[in-house]
């Protein structure tokens, strides 16, 4: 009988390590391991994989000498640390073994039950699974108390994020030697527990679904998709293309896992992730999934049935030289900058001339910051100043060709001024909306030309963010969104074409994903701390949920949510009550000096 492993068993120290799975996981993981010391034994049921991982091995190192990364003396130290093999039992002497097979109950018990009969009583068991349950997988096991998850992220060598789950068998040694490993790697481990996906992948998950789930429902191209996550939210891959990396299969596996778990829709895996799965269209791997790439396994996409034409022909636009802008606050001043610097003369126009006079005051400040900076000449930024007249009425926009508000977010505000500028604007002028949630068609038809509107989503601050959501209404007339198209061109923003449905692309992405990074807190699931690190070291975006939020506004945030429930009707997209009780009790986020943090009052 084997002794269990109590919290105060003594563990070795985990110098020798193997690894069960030589995908691009388990070679990624096995040169993180020969870098950092340890000895590997590199463990796949196929010899050529086998082969084919060191090999990668060898190649990868090759290049790290190449870029000075490593000595060749080094390298060969790495590789000496390295050997494969196609049998379990090499596995006997190891201090710990990771395993990352298939995502397969099946597959992964059998590893487990065959490694309990051969490594040593306090070898652990760490799975590399973020779809399956470690309990269950623990509790196949006949020492629970050693098995645990480790989960690396791809590419596991240049990676930060390691997530160590834990299920209510692990012995907290266990958990410790892990961790300190993870340390000693160079990683950074952040402790959760057992639940589909853990933190980074429960989250991102949900967020790839309702990507994948807006492009089947054909409300835009893969292309705008893409282009308004990474340029609206300052990722680094859209969400399609994201999925063809990870894989489309694995993707629908991962989901299947977190919905039988939560029931939540949200989880529920598109129908399209099926589709594409079960014809083989798995993505980077199989050359073809969301896009079609040169060959699989590469990363650069080739043009094909679905991909936009170039310089496609359609209705002309309408003759724009100047422009209204209708706002005094940051997003107007900041938009009515654009404009002027892109060689627009603007008519930026507030309820009174000393409103007015302030946000031109506000552009001026901004324009000599960019004269400090370099980047215009004190000349330069003088001429875009004049391009701007500041007025106290609205009368002043009677010979604008596009007339653009930036109001308050408020539905009935808007409807006024639209109903206003149907009455002064000349014939055949655009009006534009900012709205990032607000329906545009309600604000189309407070005018007596509904045709000539459409949505402009800018994104904040408009002078450095190049994203612009173009919205049609199902009124919105060709040349009018032709119009909007090569206005965008002109003052470099990169437009997207959506619908008019509440959220657009990037808040209707974006939110959600939020309101779950409340929920887990909510549910005492993991730390804000842990989570933001887990989203900014795994998932590569530049804050985490909860410094996003305060920076937002957690009032704006639970708006755009109480928008969204109420347009889908879905119950996973209700606010989180944490998200409602902070707002109740006035802690709104940096502006108010607490939100999900406390901030030092300037």
């Amino acid at each position: 009988m084997v002794a269990p492993l109590s919290s105060d068993t003594p563990l070795s120290p985990l110098r020798t390590i193997a690894v069960i799975g030589l995908g691009t996981m388990g070679t990624g993981i096995t040169e993180v391991l020969a870098k950092a010391g340890r000895e590997v034994i590199g463990i796949d049921i196929s010899e050529a994989q086998a082969a084919r991982s060191l090999a990668a091995v060898e190649a990868s190192t090759a290049r790290a000498v190449q870029r000075g990364r490593l000595t060749e003396q080094e390298r060969t130290e790495v590789l000496a640390r390295v050997r494969v093999s196609t049998d379990l039992r090499t596995a006997a002497d190891a201090d710990l073994v990771i395993e990352v097979a298939p995502e397969s109950y099946e597959i992964k018990q059998q590893i487990f039950r065959e490694l309990d009969g051969l490594v040593r009583p306090e070898t652990i068991l760490a799975t590399g699974t973020n779809a399956l349950s470690v309990t269950r997988l623990a509790a196949d096991s006949a020492r629970p108390e050693r098995v645990l998850g480790l989960h690396f992220f791809n590419p596991a060598p240049a990676m930060k994020l390691v997530e160590v789950v834990s299920s209510v068998l692990t012995a907290p040694t266990a958990v410790t030697a892990v961790t300190n490993l993870a340390l000693d790697l160079g990683k950074e481990p952040v402790a959760v527990g057992d639940r589909p996906g853990f933190v980074a992948d429960g989250l991102l998950f949900g967020y790839l679904n309702q990507a994948a789930a807006m492009f089947e429902a054909r409300y835009a191209s893969r292309e705008d998709i893409d282009a308004a996550m990474r340029l609206g939210c300052g990722l680094p891959m859209g969400p399609l293309a994201l999925l063809d990396l990870i894989g489309v299969d694995t993707a629908r596996t991962v989901l299947e896992a977190m919905y039988a778990e939560s029931h939540d829709r949200l989880h529920a895996p598109a129908p399209i992730l099926k589709q594409l799965s079960e014809a083989g269209l798995t993505g980077r791997k199989s050359g073809r999934g969301f896009y079609t790439y040169d060959a699989p396994n590469r990363a650069t996409v080739v043009p094909d049935a679905q991909t936009p034409l170039s310089g496609a022909g359609g209705a002309p636009g309408r003759p724009v030289s100047s422009v209204g802008v209708a706002g005094s606050g940051t997003m107007a001043s900041g938009i009515a900058e654009v404009f002027a610097k892109a060689g627009y003369d603007v008519v930026l126009a507030a309820r009174s001339e000393e409103k007015a006079q302030t946000a031109k005051a506000r552009i001026g400040k901004s324009l000599s910051r960019s004269v400090d900076k370099g980047r215009l000449t004190a000349e330069t930024a003088a001429q875009i100043l004049d391009r701007i007249t500041p007025a106290g009425s609205y009368d002043a926009f009677a010979d604008v060709d596009l007339a653009l508000e930036a109001v308050a977010e408020d539905l009935e505000i808007k409807q006024q001024l639209f109903a206003t500028l149907d009455k002064v604007c000349k014939p055949g002028a655009v009006l534009a909306t900012t709205t990032s949630s607000l329906p545009v068609v309600a604000c189309a038809r407070a005018t007596s030309r509904p045709q000539d509107v459409i949505g402009m989503h800018f994104f904040n601050p408009a002078p450095a963010m190049k994203l612009v959501e173009v919205v049609r209404t199902v009124l919105t007339a060709d040349d009018v969104h032709a119009t909007v198209r090569e206005v965008c061109g002109r003052i470099k923003k990169h437009a997207v074409d959506c619908g008019d449905r509440a959220g657009f692309i990037v808040n209707a992405l974006l939110f959600p994903y939020l309101n779950n990074a409340i929920k887990m807190v909510q549910e005492h699931y993991a730390s804000l701390d842990d989570i933001d690190a887990a989203m900014k070291l795994g998932g590569g975006y530049p804050m985490g949920p909860f410094e996003l939020l305060d920076v937002v506004g957690l009032d704006v945030s639970l708006a755009i949510e109480k928008v969204l429930h109420r347009e889908f009707r879905d119950p996973g997209l209700a606010p989180a009550p944490l998200l409602e009780h902070l707002v109740a009790a006035g802690c709104l986020g940096r502006k108010t000096g607490r939100g999900f943090r406390e901030y030092a009052r300037r």
